[in-house]
């Protein structure tokens, strides 16, 4: 497909058009549209995923595992494509684990991390053989429980909760008072704890943040990262079969965003996993990513059902909005507000072109997709797209906000 250049700033990268429509795996947006019927759908792109993959495998070191974090897409046909792709993947609550234990990965290439497991789920992942990653001295005790009533002995992993962050991240995840892992201070005490437990240890993770785009800081935390895991691997009295460094990958979103450079973080991660081949001849090196691997797949699609002149500015009133993509809204972390990709889906290119915003249907004014844009003159009928959309989007947004419908999702 060919990379178009627009007279907005909107990118297609990846994508094609025909008869001046959006393609998405080779079909065009309105063919999908009239097969799927009325109402908002999401469609991700299976060959655009597989690419993305292939450009990790190119980049990271040889026998690296790449993991996917399923809460980044979690739809089921999603999961099911990526799996054989990758080497594991990594749950955050039960409905994920029924996802991920329907594919053909083993549970033992699975992890549950997540600060709040109820007992339920933890006695759920023990019973699948899935690692549970221990995010507090009393989740500890609770799978010990689990250990006792059951016979059993758990594969467990230590989230770590280091005193350094990942600068330049969208959501800092360490660092500071967190609710995520066990401070790194905490560690020692705790791996004493297991090692007399009925508890398997089998992994360490660290996880600074997500969204980065700056290189240079994420090369700098996986360097903190592997320093405070070596040391605190040197205190296990067995190797582990793996360390995950954790992922925070970050794609382009707005004006101005570049793509990240991995090649960097390539170099960086191989040094790392020669470092950690010395001290362990057995213990993996692990990554996890999720939005990375999905999000500049997918694109979220709504119709526009009326059209509004309000004191000189347009508004296009689509029948989607923030309670499917919260994300593209701007209320899923952005601290002051910008414009995801967005463009007229069956009319690429206009011989009129006008500033426009996009608004929703809900009675709210944060239910905004684009908000003072240049695109195509958008009438009723019309196809609204944006860009940049297969992570983070249903199940990351209010669906059910003024009991609209759910939208539709389609792997293609």
């Amino acid at each position: 497909m060919t990379n178009l250049e627009l007279p907005l700033h909107t990118k297609i990268d990846g994508y094609g058009v025909l008869d001046n429509e959006l393609v998405i795996g080779g079909r065009k947006i309105s063919d999908i549209a009239r097969e799927l019927g009325p109402g908002p759908f999401f469609v991700y792109d299976s060959a655009l995923i597989r690419q993305r993959i292939e450009h990790l495998r190119a980049h990271l070191p040889k026998g690296m595992h790449l993991h996917y974090a399923i809460k980044a897409n979690p739809m089921p046909a999603v999961v099911d494509f990526i799996a054989p792709l990758v080497d594991g993947l990594d749950i955050a609550s039960e409905r994920e684990m029924h996802v991920a234990l329907a594919t053909d990965m083993s549970p033992q290439l699975m992890s549950f991390a997540g600060p709040g497991k109820r007992v339920s789920e933890l006695e759920a992942a023990v019973a699948s053989g899935i690692t549970v990653t221990i995010e507090s001295e009393t989740e500890m005790k609770r799978l010990e429980a689990v250990a006792d009533a059951t016979g059993s002995r758990p594969r467990v992993a230590i989230r770590v909760n280091p005193d350094f962050e990942l600068k330049t991240s969208g959501m800092k995840m360490s660092g500071g008072p967190k609710q995520f892992g066990i401070d790194a201070e905490r560690v020692p005490g705790v791996l004493d704890q297991i090692a007399t437990s009925k508890l398997d240890l089998v992994g360490m993770h660290i996880f600074c943040g997500s969204q980065n785009l700056n290189a240079a800081a994420l090369v700098e935390a996986q360097y903190k990262s592997w320093e405070l895991a070596s040391a605190l691997m040197k205190r296990v009295p067995h190797e582990l079969e793996w360390f995950n460094i954790g992922g925070g990958f970050g794609i382009p979103y707005f004006p101005g965003d570049a793509p990240l450079d991995i090649a960097p973080m390539g170099a960086a991660l191989s040094d790392i996993q020669s470092q950690l081949t010395a001290q362990s001849s057995v213990t993996e090196l692990v990554i996890e990513l999720g939005r990375y691997i999905v999000g500049e797949a997918g694109i979220y699609c709504c119709e526009v059902i009326d059209r509004k002149l309000s004191r000189g500015r347009v508004f296009l009133v689509a029948d989607g909005g923030l309670h499917h993509h919260l994300a593209a809204s701007g209320n899923f972390g952005q601290i002051i507000r910008k414009n995801y990709p967005v463009l007229i889906g069956n009319r690429v290119f206009a011989d009129q072109a006008e500033v426009q915003s996009v608004v929703g249907p809900l009675c709210t004014p944060l239910d905004l997709l684009a908000d003072q844009m240049e695109m195509a003159r958008g009438n009723i009928g019309d196809l609204v797209v944006v860009f940049q959309s297969g992570a983070y989007g249903p199940t990351s947004s209010p669906v059910n906000f003024l009991s609209h419908p759910h939208p539709r999702e389609l792997l293609v």
